[in-house]
């Protein structure tokens, strides 16, 4: 095999979009005009006679008026599991990041989740740039919903536009769909 045709083999890529902190909290402020909140994963817990509650609490961006996100209301203290407690005692913020995807707490609460400027992708450096044939792998290491063509034009230094004409030209193809967002592990292959 000559050179040229090793540097043109396709190789896999492994990309990771990870989060670098928590993500805004959208609710609007009952105090000002903002709209978002920010958590660093501090909880109350309230426990009257063998019934608890238990909120997550946040700060409004603009006024640090306190808001309260209901995670447990009402539940038997028996039945709330010692582990559970612990974090929660302990105000860990990988809790708050786990209850914040959950769908269930962002409806009971009514709010929605601000990822702008939250995550990163890792792409394990610039190598594939050079390549006629890039096969990628995407993988999100928390369900982080983000356009599949940002994350493109930011891996392989290219504009959203250029992106779109890869796709319409069909030199960028995936098995998923890449208009929208995404939250879940995708590949592509690029072609130069």
């Amino acid at each position: 095999m000559s050179e040229n045709q090793s540097s043109s083999a396709a190789v896999l890529e492994n990309w990771v979009v990870k989060p670098v902190r928590l993500p805004l909290i959208r609710r609007r402020c009952h105090v000002c005009a903002s709209d978002t909140f920010r958590t660093t994963g501090k909880f109350r817990a309230n426990a009257n006679h063998k019934l608890i509650d238990i909120w997550l609490l946040a700060l409004c961006t603009g006024c640090g008026d306190t808001t309260k996100l209901t995670v447990m209301e009402r539940m038997n203290v028996r039945s709330v599991r010692p582990e559970l407690l612990d974090r929660v005692h302990d105000n860990d913020p990988s809790l708050a990041a786990e209850l914040l995807h959950d769908p269930a707490l962002r409806r009971r609460n009514h709010i929605d989740l601000d990822w702008s400027d939250a995550w990163c992708l890792d792409t394990g450096g610039s190598d594939h740039l050079e390549r006629e044939v890039v096969d990628v792998s995407v993988r999100f290491a928390a369900r982080i919903p983000v356009r599949p063509t940002r994350l493109i034009a930011e891996g392989c230094g290219l504009s959203r536009a250029g992106v779109e004409k890869l796709i319409t030209d069909g030199r960028l193809v995936s098995p998923f769909r890449l208009s929208g967002k995404l939250s879940d592990d995708f590949t592509f292959t690029l072609k130069r």
